[in-house]
């Protein structure tokens, strides 16, 4: 395990370069051990994961009792600029919207990019539905990023919604990233995690990762959707890549301020059938702490 870093410090691309490339081991190794599971068992683990996403969830209550920001390195803010990269409106903030917040108070230049408007997110619709629904979550990520700070509008790449993964989508946005890691001269990606379970996440996830190595840009990984079918010490999660970024309380106001934008996720989205982010879902990203995965 490294130091931990102090809240004061920043982090270079350098030291971004090496710390992905070197990983680090942390937490209790027996329960963690290699990089998630062996070849044997990773479609029977996914399955498993799979089905958890559609059940009840971890409930929050379980992973504040793990204690995670005493258990993983702590990363201070890094330099930048930094491109965080969404699959919907709304993932930029539920993942790393506090860390946002932060960069921006302390003068680092911040862009992001999202590369479907999330049209598809209450269901089968009709094509002028989704567009409706489509402009009002453009509207919301609006208001939403304008709660962290001073931003520059978000790059919108107009992917189809649950289709990131097709082979001519996902190399899409990976050119989108890529365009915009040049145009700022990223520092640093941030992008959802690979193993998120979501299959919009996971390719903007490979997406912004090979964008990452076409421009020798680090990324980082944010998960979402991780923190509803995992729980503590689950092998499935690459643990021992595993760190925090803590968030002053004036900061998670922000970030929370910017979740209740999305207003179009929050509320029933029909007759019986519930929101796409309850309030047990909020849960898990209004912590005093954000994860990532490098």
């Amino acid at each position: 395990m490294s130091t931990p870093k102090t809240a004061g410090e920043t982090i270079t691309r350098e030291q971004l370069t090496r710390e992905q490339a070197a990983g680090e081991q942390t937490l209790d190794e027996r329960a963690f051990g290699e990089d998630t599971v062996d070849q044997k068992t990773a479609a029977g683990a996914r399955q498993a994961a799979a089905a958890a996403i559609d059940a009840q969830g971890t409930d929050e209550a379980e992973w504040q009792e793990a204690c995670l920001p005493d258990r993983l390195p702590r990363l201070a803010l890094p330099a930048g600029p930094v491109v965080v990269v969404a699959a919907h409106p709304d993932d930029e903030v539920l993942g790393f919207g506090g860390t946002i917040a932060a960069l921006v108070h302390a003068g680092v230049e911040v862009h992001t990019v999202c590369l479907s408007d999330g049209e598809a997110s209450h269901g089968p619709a009709t094509p002028s539905a989704r567009a409706r629904l489509a402009a009002r979550r453009r509207g919301e990520l609006t208001a939403a990023l304008g709660e962290l700070g001073e931003l520059p509008g978000p790059v919108y790449a107009g992917l189809p919604d649950t289709a990131l993964g097709e082979p001519a989508h996902e190399e899409k946005a990976r050119a989108v990233v890529g365009e915009l890691l040049d145009a700022v001269g990223a520092a640093l990606c941030v992008a959802p995690w690979e193993g998120d379970l979501h299959s919009d996440h996971e390719a903007a996830g490979r997406a912004a990762r090979r964008a990452g190595r076409d421009h020798s840009t680090p990324v980082w990984s944010y998960p979402v959707w991780m923190w509803h079918w995992a729980r503590p010490h689950d092998r499935r999660v690459p643990w021992h890549r595993a760190a925090v970024l803590p968030l002053p309380e004036p900061v998670i106001d922000r970030k929370k301020a910017a979740l209740a934008r999305f207003v179009s996720q929050l509320e029933p989205r029909g007759a019986g059938i519930g929101p796409v982010l309850p309030a047990a879902e909020i849960a898990h990203h209004t912590r005093t702490f954000e994860t990532v995965i490098r």
